[in-house]
């Protein structure tokens, strides 16, 4: 089975942080780490140097491709970057999807 991770440190979330299914909101200073093995991404979070890693809301999502999953990894960077209660996005992982970067 193909797998692959990505992390990115030190991602400040926009107003209204990030929404994981343990512990509600975080804001600040966050890691990101995405998961993709066996067609399926899993991301989570954590305040950046803290050992506690809790699950962005969302995931696990479905993926096909690590191209795909990388390209989600990004767009989640992202959304954490937005906040507003962000969840992991869908679109870079649709079938059929033309990822670029």
């Amino acid at each position: 089975m193909s797998w692959a991770s990505w992390t990115t440190t030190g991602v400040y979330s926009g107003r209204g942080g990030v929404l994981t299914d343990e512990v509600g909101i975080l804001t600040g200073d966050l890691t990101v780490h995405t998961t993709w093995a066996g067609g399926e991404v899993r991301v989570a979070v954590q305040y950046s140097g803290a050992s506690d890693w809790f699950t962005m809301s969302g995931s696990p999502t479905p993926c096909q491709s690590e191209d795909d999953s990388r390209a989600l990894h990004q767009a989640v960077v992202q959304a954490v970057r937005e906040g507003g209660g962000a969840t992991v996005p869908s679109v870079a992982c649709e079938p059929h999807s033309t990822t670029q970067y």
